[in-house]
């Protein structure tokens, strides 16, 4: 396993009922960055396959005023305005070209940082560390680094764990086989969403509790990751934008269905559901802050077809966080982890200069000094009984997580990757309710709100709930009926 991967594992649950349509999706042209100009057949993937011949560079483009660009905003948005490249900066990457012989194999500009961005292929015979010093000493360079790789899932699948309506020998796989959507009721009265009961991870944080409160309405979070199942029923509406920065298009609702890729998106749809499912839709299970909306920014790939396993590049990372700051994200989920990365934590900083969170998983080795949480300011994220006196650290459940899987279905998912889904929802609940706080003071309440062992295997976990009570006192945050049906942390 890389020293940069992040533990999260997989297995199947049933769909619980018939599928159902997803709403609009309101598809903008977003992303800090006009269309990408392709200069060789090459999507965000095969650079990936390409990264150790590849380096990326960045110029100066602050002359470059926003204008109009028929047709390089999708299905007919071409009102919209995009951050177009000055001549100088085109200039200055010929020259660069043709003085360090290499191949420009993509560019695109990005308006957050002002800076056109090209993607150059170094040729065989020269020392890539040693032409990245050169560049980076060179006057028309701003940065200049290789292009690097990222993982966002990987770990072992986890064990099967019964229900306790199971006969012996019978797994959740059957004992969850209801008839139809009406066969469940609320387990406490508090939702009609069949899986509630086995969602210990929303328990342990007292989801429930702070959704008295609050729901995340008017809260956008962006998910950097794999894509999202956008026709998944419990996800009905909540996905306002979908772009693929890694087979470049933008989904909308008539291609989704029958795009192949988005059966692959499973570490993004089990993120998604965490932070967002439907509430109260007789479907599934239900999100931290289901009032919220998604912004879907996938940037990773499965590394063979239908695999655990996801990996992105600087490139796709680049455009899906120039992407979130643009569509003015206020929480941005990124669980996945790499090494440090300078054009990456330039976007990062002038995200959180705009009043953006940015939530991060720690990687099993426990090591914070990888992008993204070797950026000051994100929030690092783990599971329960790990990282433990590390200042900072949230903890939040991340062992046998029911979640959404693509396809309209709900598998259980394990890993910090999943602990920092958690973390994002709380966020999108305090934002929704303070939406000019300082993030100093959101990441102390939920610092503070540590349930410390719960008696149900949750351990050392956020509490939300306590956390919005810390920031303005209401009545106690006592939870609401526990189930006597648990996923238990083995």
């Amino acid at each position: 396993m890389s020293a940069w991967s992040s533990r999260s594992g997989w297995r199947s649950l049933p769909l619980l009922c018939g599928l159902s349509c997803l709403g609009t999706l309101v598809l903008l042209g977003v992303g800090g960055c006009a269309a990408s100009r392709q200069l060789a057949s090459r999507t965000g993937g095969t650079l990936s396959a390409d990264a150790q011949r590849l380096i990326l560079v960045t110029v100066d483009n602050r002359r470059s005023l926003p204008a109009a660009e028929p047709g390089s905003t999708p299905h007919g948005y071409a009102d919209l305005m995009t951050y177009t490249v000055s001549a100088q900066a085109r200039a200055v990457t010929a020259e660069l070209s043709h003085d360090y012989h290499l191949r420009e194999v993509r560019e695109w500009p990005i308006a957050a940082l002002k800076v056109q961005c090209v993607v150059f292929g170094v040729p065989p015979e020269t020392d890539r560390p040693a032409l990245v010093r050169r560049l980076s000493a060179d006057h028309r360079v701003r940065l200049a680094e290789p292009l690097q790789l990222f993982v966002a899932l990987s770990g072992p699948t986890s064990q099967i764990v019964p229900t306790p309506s199971s006969q012996p020998g019978t797994t959740l796989r059957v004992s969850l086989r209801l008839p139809g959507s009406d066969a469940a009721t609320p387990f406490d009265g508090a939702y009609n969403d069949p899986y509630y009961g086995l969602q210990y991870g929303f328990r342990a944080i007292h989801a429930a509790a702070a959704q008295r409160w609050s729901r995340g309405r008017g809260v956008t979070v962006a998910i950097i990751d794999t894509g999202i199942d956008l026709h998944h029923p419990d996800l009905h509406g909540q996905v306002l934008i979908a772009r693929d920065f890694v087979g470049e298009k933008d989904h909308a609702p008539a291609d989704a269905t029958s795009d192949p890729a988005s059966e692959a998106d499973r570490h993004g749809t089990g993120v998604a559901g965490i932070v967002a499912a439907v509430a109260n839709n007789r479907l599934g299970i239900v999100g931290v802050a289901p009032a919220a909306k998604l912004l879907s920014f996938k940037a990773c790939e499965p590394i063979a077809p239908h695999s655990l396993e996801a990996r992105c590049n600087s490139f796709t990372l680049a455009l899906a966080l120039a992407a979130a700051i643009e569509a003015h994200a206020q929480v941005v989920n990124l669980s996945l982890t790499g090494p440090p990365d300078a054009l990456l934590a330039q976007l990062v900083r002038a995200g959180e200069r705009r009043g953006m969170l940015f939530v991060g998983a720690v990687p099993e080795n426990g090591r914070l000094d990888g992008f993204p949480l070797a950026v000051a300011g994100v929030i690092p994220v783990d599971e329960p009984g790990r990282s433990l006196g590390t200042a900072g650290v949230l903890h939040a459940p991340g062992n046998e997580i029911l979640s959404l899987a693509p396809g309209g279905r709900y598998d259980f998912v394990s890993g910090s990757s999943f602990a920092a889904a958690h973390v994002s929802g709380a966020l999108a609940l305090l934002r929704a309710q303070w939406p000019h706080l300082e993030k100093e003071a959101l990441l102390q309440s939920l610092l503070s709100s540590s349930t410390g062992g719960t008696g149900d295997g949750a351990g050392d976990t956020i509490n939300v709930c306590a956390a919005l009570h810390s920031l303005e006192p209401r009545e106690n945050c006592t939870p609401v009926a526990r189930v006597l049906a648990t996923a238990h942390r083995p």
